[in-house]
């Protein structure tokens, strides 16, 4: 099994986290914060991974912290899950439509994490979520983890929906770039042999 258990503590958050790659979606996410919660919550659902989250974070002070920590952790335990990579797909993309948005996600699990932004989220808040909070998230979580992340706004007017398809975009491309190809084997899916 493809798993990690990652533990973070700093001064402003303290995070265990645990990971495995070929699950059936399962999620138990306590972060502090609503809206995080509903979004891991489906990006585990979407990408059929199974995840843990507990997060005691500094929310009196707002949820960027959080945030950061979290997809710092996350990113670190995709890492840890897909050790050298032998065998896997490496790409993966997706676009999905919800509701009126449409995004569009692509992943290359590259090795050099990267993260580019095309979402152009209307309002400042989506209930006491700051929604300027969905990019540190992806930028953390796609250097952490190695992954070279694109996601686009096709479409869509509402923020919600536009976070929302991105979270369930990015899983889904995610789940294919991270599966196992027969055909491969031991191989690493790069002419330099490593990833």
């Amino acid at each position: 099994m493809r798993t990690a258990e990652i533990k973070r503590k700093t001064a402003e958050t303290d995070i265990t986290l645990s990971l495995s790659l070929d699950g059936t979606g399962k999620a138990a996410i306590r972060t502090g914060c609503g809206f995080l919660d509903h979004m891991l919550t489906l990006f585990s659902r979407h990408g059929r991974f199974d995840l843990t989250v507990t997060c005691l974070g500094d929310t009196n002070v707002d949820y960027h912290h959080t945030v950061e920590d979290i997809g710092i952790v996350l990113g670190q335990a995709f890492r840890e899950a897909l050790g050298v990579k032998a065998g896997i797909t490496r790409y993966g993309d997706t676009v999905l439509p919800m509701d009126e948005a449409l995004i569009l996600s692509a992943v290359d699990i590259s090795g050099r994490g990267g993260y580019y932004d095309g979402l152009a989220i209307p309002t400042e808040k989506v209930g006491d979520f700051d929604t300027e909070l969905c990019r540190e998230f992806w930028i953390a979580f796609a250097q952490n983890a190695g992954v070279t992340l694109h996601l686009r706004q096709l479409a869509g007017i509402n923020s919600h929906h536009i976070i929302e398809g991105a979270f369930k975009s990015a899983a889904r491309s995610l789940r294919t770039a991270v599966r196992i190809d027969p055909a491969l084997g031991s191989e690493v899916p790069s002419t330099k042999g490593l990833l």
